[in-house]
């Protein structure tokens, strides 16, 4: 099932994210204590029985509050995946993704749903028949019920930011200057930084690092070393990666991969 992850953190204390952004879409569950989740422009308390979702490239983080304990468990779903099985059940006009306007639903029948959902796909004894089919289930129905609500569309960005940032998902693992994206849009640095910002949720560089640690996760995936996955990420060494994977993805590159590599 290489279309999705599932991680589980029992506490979530020490587990915390700087703000960043994910290509994929993202279902969470709080299972335990409260947290501060920040999602665009929004913050949010969550808490037991919450659960949470995140558009794919919308800038997010959930970090603790003042040291109390938190649980959660967190679903990532390839965005070309959901959206087949979107269409498939009639919600889309096209397999092609559209964003969904709710950032927290509190529901007890939906939590239960994601609990026994989690549960299956993490059970070892579990054939992996029956976990797609609890996956798919359960989404399924997830769907059918935020279909209920109106689509949501952020801001179109100018062309040339559009530009900016296809630019940098392109090239994101060579050295790019603010001064070359000053070049190419035209924009001093002050004027790029702060429009790119408004729509992407992030600067330029931040958006950069962002695109090399996705493309650090996707090496890993693909069973490569670490330093390899550092060198073809962009990093010019594998320390500078270590400590950027694990200030993004709140846990290190072994960390990551070692569940991969014992599927």
């Amino acid at each position: 099932m290489p279309y999705v992850e599932l991680r589980k953190i029992s506490d979530a204390r020490q587990v915390c994210y700087a703000p960043h952004s994910h290509s994929h879409w993202s279902l969470g569950a709080v299972t335990a204590g409260q947290s501060n989740f920040c999602y665009r422009d929004a913050t949010y308390q969550i808490s037991a029985g919450d659960i949470v979702m995140m558009n794919p490239h919308w800038v997010h983080a959930c970090n603790p509050i003042e040291n109390q304990p938190w649980a959660y468990l967190m679903l990532y779903v390839d965005t070309a995946w959901m959206s087949e099985l979107r269409y498939q059940l009639g919600l889309l006009d096209a397999p092609n993704w559209q964003d969904i306007a709710t950032a927290v639903i509190t529901q007890p029948a939906l939590y239960a749903g994601y609990r026994d959902m989690a549960a299956c796909l993490l059970d070892k004894q579990r054939e992996i028949d029956e976990k797609q089919t609890a996956l798919i289930e359960y989404l399924s129905t997830m769907m059918q019920v935020l279909a209920q609500e109106f689509p949501v569309k952020l801001p179109q960005a100018p062309s040339t930011l559009e530009q900016v940032a296809a630019y940098l998902r392109a090239n994101c693992a060579a050295d790019i200057s603010l001064e070359r994206l000053c070049q190419q849009s035209g924009y001093s640095a002050g004027h790029l930084i702060r429009a790119f910002k408004q729509y992407f949720g992030l600067t330029p560089h931040a958006y950069l690092i962002n695109q090399r640690i996705q493309l650090g996760q996707k090496a890993l995936k693909q069973g490569q070393p670490i330093v390899e996955a550092a060198l073809s990420a962009g990093f010019n060494d594998q320390p500078h990666f270590q400590r950027t994977f694990k200030r993004l993805v709140a846990a290190t590159p072994n960390q990551y991969r070692y569940p991969l590599l014992n599927q």
